[in-house]
């Protein structure tokens, strides 16, 4: 009976969390190159492109090629601004041999000044802060060194902003996977963002769901500045979401879009850089609730993991005699629920152009994210070991 109740729960589960991937994937608007875009004088307006990077020497000269490949905006129009917040690797050296090697007026670099000591300041915070009071252009577009642009992206982006009279666009990018790790986890977490924070209600104005990716956030400069920039959540390990629902609270007009087809994003490389990126935020992004994230682990194990476990038993207690009629219907069940897994993929796949490629892992890395889930409570909570990049998130500036 209870392995019964687990399949038709895990049914129900995977279900309603794919009518709710599907829903996003329907009404999410896209975001992507106008076919008449004329890239050779497309914009009025004046841009800042901003990449923070703090040991990023392994992203920053392709991002920053990425940035300036992508345009070919004038450097009356385009500034690139790239700030190394004290980078203890090569970061700073390979900007600098880029710049001499480029010659291109509209890349600048910025060395970043070492952080207050008597004032908190996590994240990329500083490093933006600092660069934000050199600004003078009409829009800001906030990039983490992974990004990778296409052609048009900057473009595509601050047209639909004018348009749309934005004061905040942000796009969700193409995800790539490269090792075991990303394949087992990335795309399950990117669904469970897609699907708690739907497209519809962050752009709705009277909704107070307020969300927005730090991988690419585009601001009107004047709004960005209303709001007091990254100064104002100096403290704030999810910025992104923190200036977003600054943004919407202040009745300036938020907008998320879907980036796939301008950009992408390699989040992570390891597993080790995957445990730190993804226990930094999980538990925060959960209203640092503990009901919230146990609520999660459930849903997840219901999901992604119980309705294979609950096929293994059943096809073993089968290969050891006769099985019962319900017996015969619980495995009929859970091959439709694994099935469903497959599909919620090729959903993802249309939303975040992540292929299907090793989903039958699914159970796996239902798993991970649980053991994630629980690492970013106890860390956050403790304060132990809660560090991105090696640095530490507490709260106290002399900690």
């Amino acid at each position: 009976m209870i392995i019964d109740g687990v399949v038709i729960l895990g049914l129900l589960t995977t279900l309603l969390y794919g009518l709710k991937l599907r829903q996003v994937a329907q009404q999410a608007p896209r975001l992507s190159q106008p076919s008449n875009l004329d890239l050779r004088s497309p914009l009025s307006s004046t841009v800042a492109v901003v990449v923070p990077a703090y040991n990023e020497a392994n992203n920053v000269e392709s991002c920053l090629k990425s940035i300036l490949n992508s345009t070919s905006l004038p450097p009356e129009q385009l500034e690139v601004w790239l700030v190394d917040d004290q980078s203890t690797d090569e970061t700073w050296a390979i900007a600098q041999a880029l710049y001499q090697q480029l010659g291109d007026p509209r890349l600048k670099l910025l060395s970043g000044a070492p952080r207050p000591h008597t004032e908190v300041w996590v994240g990329k915070n500083w490093a933006c802060a600092q660069v934000a009071t050199l600004l003078t252009a009409d829009y800001v577009l906030f990039l983490d060194a992974d990004m990778r642009l296409k052609p048009g992206a900057i473009e595509a982006a601050v047209t639909a902003a004018v348009q749309e009279n934005a004061d905040l666009l942000s796009c969700a990018p193409a995800i790539v996977c490269g090792c075991w790790a990303e394949w087992l986890i990335q795309p399950l977490m990117i669904g469970v963002l897609l699907a708690g924070f739907p497209f519809a209600a962050v752009n709705d104005p009277q909704d107070e769901t307020a969300f927005a990716t730090g991988q690419f956030m585009l601001f009107r400069r004047s709004a960005y500045e209303a709001i007091g920039g990254h100064r104002s959540v100096a403290a704030e390990v999810v910025e992104d979401v923190t200036l977003a629902q600054q943004i919407k609270s202040n009745g300036f007009a938020l907008r998320y879009r879907l980036g796939a087809d301008l950009a992408s994003v390699q989040m992570y490389d390891s597993w080790a850089s995957i445990w730190e990126g993804w226990t930094k935020n999980l538990y925060l992004g959960c209203q640092r609730s503990l009901k919230t994230i146990a609520h999660l682990c459930l849903a997840i194990l219901m999901t992604c993991t119980l309705p294979w476990v609950a096929l293994g038993v059943l096809l073993r207690q089968a290969a050891t005699g006769s099985i019962a009629i319900a017996d015969g219907v619980a495995i009929a069940l859970s091959i439709v629920t694994i099935t469903l897994h497959y599909a919620l993929r090729r959903t993802e796949e249309q939303i975040a152009h992540i292929p299907p490629r090793y989903w039958w892992l699914t159970p796996v890395g239902g798993v991970l994210i649980v053991a994630i889930a629980i690492g970013s409570a106890i860390k956050t909570e403790t304060g132990w070991g809660w560090t991105w990049r090696g640095r530490s998130l507490r709260s106290s500036p002399l900690e």
